[in-house]
C-alpha cells in the first residue's frame, strides 16, 4: 500500500514539473501578444504628452512653493 502512495507520488511529481515549465513559457508568449495588441503613441503625441506633464508639474512646484512661502510668512509673523 505504501508502495504504491509513492509510486503515485512519483508520477504526480513527474507530471507537475514539465507544466509548471510550460506555464512559464506560456505566461511569456501571452504577454508578447498582449504587448503586439498595444497601440503606442506615435512621436508627435509622445512628444506632446510630455510637455503636458512637464508644465503641469513646473505649476505645481511653484503653486506648493508660493503656498508654502505664504504660511511660512504668517508663522513667522504670529510668532
Amino acid at each position: 500500500m505504501a508502495e504504491e502512495k509513492k509510486a503515485v507520488e512519483k508520477k504526480t511529481e513527474k507530471k507537475k514539473e514539465p507544466g509548471k515549465i510550460k506555464k512559464f513559457f506560456s505566461f511569456f508568449r501571452e504577454i508578447k501578444s498582449e504587448l503586439k495588441k498595444v497601440v503606442w503613441p506615435s512621436p508627435k503625441q509622445l512628444l506632446n504628452n510630455t510637455l503636458v506633464v512637464l508644465v503641469v508639474v513646473i505649476l505645481s512646484a511653484v503653486f506648493i512653493g508660493v503656498v508654502d512661502s505664504l504660511f511660512k510668512f504668517i508663522v513667522g509673523f504670529l510668532a
